[in-house]
């Protein structure tokens, strides 16, 4: 079997590259280790940036995003029984983020796969990277007792945090920069009105909290929880108690609750390795980066990886200009740490955390009574929140 770019990888990152490298007319085989059923069933961020909303219309994959999300000019941070509104469009210049769910952004890509013939190859086994370093590198995995090769140009590691690209690149090459944090959110999906048209952060004594949404029937909230409770550990009914202790008195009056489908405990980590590429190896998404959810970035730095390696293949396949593939580690990771120095920023400022003294405490206050009363501030939480330019 024979390709022009083999992507290790059938999530949104990997699947996206293939439909925008297939418009241009280079062609891909997407490996993806478990099922289409498994990958659609994931549920993730849903909030996008307006350079990953364009990046879904270049790619012909747009139409139902731009019919059925929604556009988001602002969200809230709730602190000390009130509300105050960080106006995004005004603050950024006029831009604005599109809610729309990462299990239906999916949908629509691995549609698009379909109407154009893409070829997505599911439960892979034993997926393993060869000569990535020669002009020759191809992948191999097995398929019951049979061994499969892929002999390719270039391998694109999608497959995340988890996935065996980043660990092809050698330890002594390998440089992986983390920090993990003693705590979790605790994420519940419900069939149920959200309490609020635009996302409300939520700073309490008790702890973090996130009021989101997918639709105007179907809403997302989170809270904060130790690393060491489970899902067992709450009931339906002791989230939304706890939830509604979180939030200003009048935003808890209004909750709607009822019961949870899908309940699940993410715990927070900052990471990055680099270089992001190895030979003929490039790293894109988790596989390379992971931040925490607070400010949404995690899915949106991904989605600038592969607006990198997009325009660097189409360069070098259709000019023989190969500049974008040789800058790509040092382009995507730039981007990528302020994503990360963002993501940081926020979880820092939000977040309750155990292990905190009080001068920590005292801080965090400051940090965001500066940021609710300085418009310069509010400026660089509306830049980076909207997305940083490609």
């Amino acid at each position: 079997m024979k390709t022009q770019i083999c992507i290790i990888g059938g999530g949104p990152s990997g699947l996206m590259l293939s439909q925008l490298l297939h418009l241009k007319g280079i062609d891909t085989i997407v490996l993806e280790r478990q099922s289409r059923e498994y990958v659609l069933g994931r549920i993730r961020a849903g909030v996008l940036e307006h350079g990953f909303a364009e990046l879904m219309r270049e790619a012909q994959c747009g139409e139902r995003m731009d019919r059925e999300g929604e556009i988001h000019e602002g969200f809230f941070i709730a602190h000390d029984g009130r509300l105050d509104r960080i106006d995004l469009h005004e603050h950024s210049g006029g831009s604005s983020v599109v809610v729309y769910g990462q299990t239906e952004l999916t949908r629509d890509l691995y549609e698009a796969r379909d109407r154009m013939g893409g070829k997505v190859i599911h439960n892979v086994e034993d997926v393993k990277i060869h000569d990535v370093t020669s002009a020759a590198p191809f992948v191999t995995w097995r398929d019951g007792d049979e061994v499969v090769r892929i002999d390719c140009d270039y391998v694109i590691g999608a497959d995340g945090f988890h996935g065996v690209s980043r660990k092809t690149i050698p330890s002594d090459v390998l440089r992986e920069y983390e920090r993990l944090y003693p705590i979790g959110w605790l994420g519940v999906l419900s069939r149920t009105k959200p309490v609020s048209p635009e996302l409300i952060y939520a700073r309490h004594e008790r702890g973090f909290a996130l009021c989101s949404l997918r639709s105007q029937v179907l809403s997302r909230y989170y809270i904060q929880v130790p690393l060491t409770d489970t899902v067992e550990d709450w009931s339906d009914e002791a989230f939304w108690a706890e939830l509604k202790q979180r939030l200003p008195a009048e935003v808890a009056a209004r909750l709607e609750t009822g019961p949870s489908i899908e309940k699940s405990i993410a715990p927070l980590r900052s990471f990055v390795a680099e270089p992001m590429r190895y030979g003929n190896l490039f790293l894109a998404g988790d596989a390379a980066h992971i931040v925490p959810p607070t400010g949404a970035r995690g899915l949106n730095s991904a989605a600038s990886d592969i607006y990198y390696l997009y325009h660097a293949l189409v360069d070098h396949y259709q000019k023989g200009d190969d500049a974008g593939l040789e800058n790509y580690s040092a382009k995507a990771l730039a981007r990528v740490w302020k994503a990360q120095r963002f993501s940081w920023w926020m979880t820092m400022m939000l977040h309750t955390f155990p292990d905190g003294i009080s001068y920590d405490r005292k801080l965090q206050e400051t940090e965001l009574q500066y940021l609710l009363s300085s418009q310069k501030a509010l400026g660089s939480l509306a830049e980076n929140y909207v997305g940083l330019p490609f």
